[in-house]
């Protein structure tokens, strides 16, 4: 009996250990604020696209930012962060983030989307706080 509580307490530890792991926020992020983020450097695109990121991690999974993904941080510091992420069928990405400033954000982007491969670099500026809607405004 006591090896079987043994065997869950081990099981148990290192499933929360995974679980952390799936939801370490890189560190070079902790620096950056949510807002108003002007992103350059999309395929396709002839002028920077702005969007509002309430959680500046997402940036680290640009390609995949409107899926439910897990994440995991390779490498990390204050400057520059590494991360490996899956998002099931939708696809996965590896991508490197290096902070210029707290507001200025240059991400490497690679892996497969869709079932078809991306790699990109973009520059990511934040370039004020979100704008306030009518509806929010109301509540």
């Amino acid at each position: 009996m006591d090896r079987l509580r043994v065997a869950g307490l081990v099981v148990a530890g290192v499933t929360a250990a995974l679980v952390l792991t799936a939801a370490q926020r890189p560190a070079a992020l902790a620096q950056t604020l949510p807002g108003l983020w002007e992103i350059s450097g999309l395929p396709g695109a002839k002028a920077p696209a702005r969007e509002c990121v309430t959680d500046t991690a997402a940036l680290a999974r640009y390609e995949h930012r409107a899926r439910s993904c897990t994440m995991k941080v390779i490498s990390d510091s204050a400057i520059s962060s590494v991360v490996e992420y899956s998002c099931a069928a939708a696809g996965f990405g590896h991508t490197k983030v290096d902070v210029i400033t707290p507001r200025s954000l240059r991400i490497e982007t690679q892996g497969v989307s869709d079932n078809l491969p991306f790699s990109y670099t973009l520059q990511a500026r934040r370039v004020g706080d979100c704008p306030v809607t009518a509806s929010a405004a109301r509540h």
